[in-house]
């Protein structure tokens, strides 16, 4: 039943997808980057965009199935329905979009953003239902995975690249930039930052519709394991605040075990980076729209979070582990967050 309502949400999301990216492709500033492609062949020959996007999506899988070898499972096969329901989708909802003419450019910049939220909550929906990937995502993880690349660094390029190509085709067969423009870079910018930020609302979504998962009661059972009070001190700081001298020696007065690097150490070797990159990423990126804008890439990536995410999972489990021991002072890294039933300081 469960398998049931998570393929029906998926479908739902691939018809809002599909009207997000003809919506985006009506306004007439260009289109998104993984449509690039399709869009301009589809300006310069008799196909429409969704059956270029469907003979796309299929170079997609094929190049997968190269890049995986013995790794390609029949699972992947799913993509090729979906490519070819999500062209279909596509070409009916430039149908059904006939209206949207825009007569000038604060109509076109008014559509184009409404297309970009559309989309963006159509992805949220597909990841929500988390059953199957497009192509195109599921592309940057095959190469990802087979080159130990970064997922978000492959994700850029392989937008980037997508985009250039388009750009280069639009020259070849029509002698100017048509079909890759300013709407390009906006969608590109825009549709993960508002399905991450549609993931944060509607986060109680997932347990409403599907109930709660397998981690989700690991985690409720963990937390009911270590609800005994333990004494636990943890400290916030800001730069220059002395927060850590501060808790050292109150560590040292009351006989506590005190942790503050020690947690970069231990958070290194469980998910394998650089202690010098932890700390690099503890203290970047602070504000919330450039932080969604630079994760964004991640957000459909299924073998590993954005790095920042991940270096925070991993410091709350060493913390939940240390406090679980009792008898320790602990500094920053939203121990206060991580671990709820302790004595807070800020400093």
């Amino acid at each position: 039943m469960e398998k049931l309502k998570r393929y029906t949400v998926f479908l739902i999301g691939l018809f809002i997808n599909s009207l997000g990216v003809s919506l985006i492709t009506k306004a007439n500033l260009g289109t998104s980057p993984i449509s690039s492609i399709p869009y301009v062949l589809s300006l310069n020959f008799r196909f429409t965009l969704g059956q270029f996007t469907i003979a796309f999506s299929l170079l997609l899988i094929l190049l997968q199935f190269l890049i995986l070898r013995r790794n390609f499972k029949a699972e992947h096969l799913l993509q090729i329905p979906i490519s070819i329901l999500f062209g279909y989708f596509i070409d009916l909802t430039m149908v059904m979009l006939f209206f949207v003419e825009p007569s000038n450019y604060i109509s076109c910049i008014l559509y184009l953003l409404i297309g970009c939220l559309i989309l963006g909550f159509g992805v949220y929906t597909e990841v929500l239902a988390n059953v199957a990937m497009l192509p195109g995502e599921s592309f940057v993880r095959a190469v990802s995975s087979t080159w130990k690349t970064e997922f978000g660094t492959t994700k850029v390029a392989f937008d980037v690249s997508l985009t250039v190509i388009a750009a280069g085709l639009s020259f070849l067969f029509a002698h100017r930039l048509d079909g890759v423009r300013e709407g390009t870079i906006i969608a590109a910018l825009l549709v993960g930052f508002i399905a991450r930020l549609f993931g944060r609302k509607l986060s109680f979504l997932e347990e409403m519709l599907f109930g709660k998962s397998q981690k989700q009661v690991e985690s409720s059972d963990g937390e009911k394991g270590d609800a005994a009070e333990l004494p636990v001190i943890v400290i916030g700081r800001q730069f220059g605040s002395g927060g850590h001298d501060i808790g050292k020696a109150l560590a040292e007065k009351l006989g506590y075990h005190f942790y503050d690097n020690e947690i970069i150490r231990m958070a290194a070797g469980s998910t394998g980076y650089d202690p010098e990159f932890i700390r690099n990423k503890e203290e970047n990126m602070s504000n919330s729209f450039l932080y969604d804008l630079m994760n964004q890439m991640y957000i459909y990536s299924d073998t590993k979070e954005s790095p920042r995410d991940e270096i925070f999972e991993s410091e709350g489990k060493v913390i939940r582990d240390l406090a679980a021991k009792g008898r320790c002072v602990i500094i920053g890294r939203c121990a206060d967050y991580v671990q709820m039933s302790t004595t807070f300081l800020h400093c």
